[in-house]
């Protein structure tokens, strides 16, 4: 799949939220500036939060709870994390459970720890889109690709 501008990058995360729920783990993967937080923008934004999402670069894990959406969501940004060791204290395991997590950097957790993760991969490509490839679990084989 391309996606040829941020927009179309906000649309996929927008359609995600039409087939996303509790439980899921959607891993965004790709370099700086390749889309990630734009489709995860799209995803909050369909699932009903007002204004910009906050990139979590910093936080880490930035939670949004309903009414703010309409199911609980954890943005993780894993960027700064090191070692896979210091992913234990964020609790994702158990937060997994009831909230839907859009994971950016997965790989710093390796592809083992999202096995049942829809991983979408970015890659800027040379006229400025992004080339999407898509790991499809079977969770999500009857949602993807998206309508």
């Amino acid at each position: 799949m391309v996606l040829a501008d941020p927009q179309a990058s906000h649309s996929l995360g927008q359609r995600l939220a039409a087939v996303a729920r509790p439980g899921d783990v959607i891993a965004l993967s790709g370099e700086l500036g390749a889309g990630k937080t734009s489709i995860a923008r799209g995803l909050l934004a369909a699932l009903g939060l007002d204004g910009e999402a906050p990139s979590p670069s910093f936080a880490i894990v930035q939670p949004y709870e309903p009414p703010e959406v309409r199911f609980p969501v954890l943005h993780i940004d894993l960027y700064r994390i090191e070692n896979p060791d210091e992913a234990e204290e964020l609790g994702l395991d158990e937060a997994r459970g009831d909230s839907l997590l859009i994971v950016e950097w997965p790989e710093r957790l390796g592809e083992d720890f999202w096995s049942e993760a829809l991983w979408l991969s970015l890659e800027v490509t040379p006229d400025g889109a992004r080339a999407l490839t898509a790991k499809v679990p079977a969770a999500w084989r009857n949602r993807w690709p998206l309508i």
